[in-house]
């Protein structure tokens, strides 16, 4: 699920009816602000500092023992109002991963379009997710990925383009046969001289091959086609990896822990704001050797590819590395 660039400031005048209930105020402050998405510590302070007086009394409960204690309570409220909130307003959505819950109701929705759905059941897929993954496209994460994999994991990544493929499968035909990015993990890069020579004669793996699909939103809708897509491309790799900037909701998250423990496929939740704030969700499975074979194939489809797997039998002979090959970056 995607929404647009959240509002960082909250209104002081009384945009909120004080004669509205709790749940009433948080829908009222949405669509106030439709298009934004906040998460229920925004929620909270705004709507109490809009209606100060409706919560005096309420603050003034002694159980509260500060203001933070009782700005704790109506976030608690809030957490808890959700499926009072989706039944005051059915085309309200909300972001689960990355943690803390977002909170929205799209832009695009009209009051013909709210008429129509308050007798119906609301799927929090693609279609009823209006706001789109703000202006981001899928091409504009791949410099993020990058340079989390670079900063966080010290790994030396480069995109995959379609272009650069052979298009003897027709169009779109590539989308199950390479991932968006590859990256090589120099293992023993940091080892001893003596130390490497031995862990080479004795087979030890000294270079990892790490394998990313990148997609925007993870939902219920999109989830196995995005999950099986990044399982086909990166069957080769020592470990893949399943990139997106969100997750629907907890029932996307369940699916992915089922898929992922069955296939081992990690989850890298990226943060667009900050790509060393990104975090790993679901580890991939480590195996203990690439699939040559597979790889074969792939450099000889792929020119992109094929340059990334010479630089990595260049590291193999030499344990040359050269940032300027590579598309490491530090956003």
């Amino acid at each position: 699920m995607a929404f647009s660039p959240a509002y960082n400031g909250f209104s002081t005048e009384q945009g909120v009816n004080m004669a509205l209930s709790q749940s009433q105020k948080i829908i009222a402050f949405l669509e106030k602000h439709r298009g934004g998405s906040f998460t229920a510590r925004q929620i909270a302070e705004a709507i109490v500092q809009q209606c100060a007086s409706d919560y005096a009394k309420k603050r003034n409960n002694p159980r509260f023992a500060d203001d933070k204690a009782f700005l704790s309570q109506i976030i608690a409220e809030i957490g808890s109002q959700k499926d009072t909130l989706k039944r005051l307003r059915p085309t309200l959505v909300w972001q689960d991963r990355p943690k803390p819950r977002r909170y929205c109701i799209p832009l695009e929705e009209t009051q013909e379009a709210r008429d129509t759905a308050q007798g119906e059941t609301c799927e929090r897929d693609e279609e009823s997710c209006a706001c789109e993954e703000r202006a981001l496209l899928e091409q504009e994460l791949y410099p993020l990925l990058t340079s989390y994999l670079w900063s966080e994991l010290h790994l030396y990544s480069m995109r995959i383009r379609e272009g650069r493929s052979h298009n003897t499968r027709g169009n779109g035909g590539n989308q199950w046969l390479h991932p968006d990015i590859v990256a090589m993990e120099p293992v023993d890069k940091a080892w001893g001289k003596h130390v490497k020579a031995c862990g080479h004669a004795s087979g030890s793996t000294c270079v990892r091959l790490w394998s990313f699909e990148v997609k925007k939103t993870l939902t219920v809708a999109n989830i196995r086609k995005c999950f099986f897509q990044a399982v086909s491309n990166s069957s080769w790799a020592h470990e893949g990896y399943l990139v997106a900037t969100a997750i629907a909701d907890d029932r996307v998250e369940q699916e992915l822990r089922m898929l992922s423990a069955l296939h081992g496929i990690g989850v890298i939740l990226l943060d667009p704001e900050n790509p060393s704030e990104s975090e790993i969700l679901l580890p991939a499975q480590k195996k203990p050797d690439a699939d040559w074979q597979s790889i074969d194939r792939l450099a000889k489809e792929n020119g992109d590819f094929h340059e990334f797997i010479e630089l990595v039998s260049v590291y193999f002979q030499t344990g040359t590395l050269r940032e300027k090959d590579w598309d490491n970056k530090t956003a």
